[in-house]
């Protein structure tokens, strides 16, 4: 069955990671893409690092790595032909007026978003059940920023993963589309599991777009012990201890318990696109 051209709007940053999601999306045939809106990056880790007067060294080598991740995984393809339409925007100017009636006047079946700031008034209830997101983490488990570095720091890599779901006015808390879980492998750096579940997510995003009309709503499941994080909260000792459960074998121990690990991180498939 030949499904129809989805027409969509993206709303997504501007670091790597974010060029190539935008760029791969757009690539696919049965997807048109009007417009992609692409915040800037005035609020990253980043550049949050470079004015931090007590980053360690080990918090500054962990950032300036990530990039250099990205660039080995992400950066080749960013370098195709670009069908995204972007426009560059300031952080935060997602929910302006000006930015609100563009995407109105385009018309888009659906609103894709990935890595944008936090969605408030108009568009959400415009777009109320056609408006997606990906929220790289595990909900209800883990929520907020950061949410597939802390289940590293925390010793439970069986929440690293991505929630794609509906965008609602809370921080994650939308009806649950689909859930894929990091594949690891015991070698890996933290930022080989993020930028190879990156490349995962693209993947999936594109078949959860396609197949949307078919799509079934999932609701989060009951869970009375998720963790929401902050920005400010990956600091000097939380990167510390990330480095040390590498080097005492956080990858190993849980290779080696992964069926028991996943009984206690239970995940929703859509059997739309299973």
């Amino acid at each position: 069955m030949v499904l129809p051209t989805k027409k969509i709007v993206i709303l997504t940053g501007s670091e790597l990671r974010h060029n190539f999601f935008r760029i791969s999306v757009a690539s696919n045939k049965n997807i048109d893409v009007l417009a992609t809106f692409c915040e800037g990056t005035e609020k990253s880790l980043e550049n949050i690092i470079k004015v931090d007067l007590e980053a360690s060294k080990q918090l500054e080598d962990h950032v300036f790595n990530r990039s250099e991740s990205e660039k080995e995984y992400f950066l080749s393809e960013t370098f195709k032909e670009d069908w995204s339409n972007p426009q560059h925007i300031k952080k935060g100017e997602i929910n302006d007026q000006s930015i609100i009636q563009k995407i109105l006047d385009l018309k888009p079946d659906l609103i894709a978003c990935y890595g944008s700031s936090l969605i408030k008034g108009t568009l959400l209830e415009e777009f109320q059940d056609r408006f997606i997101n990906v929220h790289l983490g595990l909900s209800p488990y883990y929520r907020g920023s950061g949410t597939n570095i802390w289940p590293l720091i925390n010793g439970e890599p069986e929440y690293v993963g991505a929630t794609f779901m509906y965008i609602d006015s809370g921080i994650d808390t939308g009806n649950i589309i689909h859930q894929i879980r990091a594949d690891m492998e015991v070698l890996d750096s933290p930022h080989d599991i993020g930028n190879r579940l990156i490349n995962k997510m693209v993947i999936k995003y594109q078949e959860i777009i396609i197949n949307f009309d078919s799509l079934n709503k999932m609701p989060q499941p009951t869970y009375f012990g998720g963790k929401l994080y902050k920005v400010k909260d990956f600091n000097n000792s939380a990167c510390r201890v990330l480095y040390e459960n590498f080097n005492n074998g956080v990858l190993q121990n849980y290779l080696n318990d992964m069926p028991h690990r996943l009984e206690n991180a239970k995940i929703i498939s859509n059997p739309s696109i299973e």
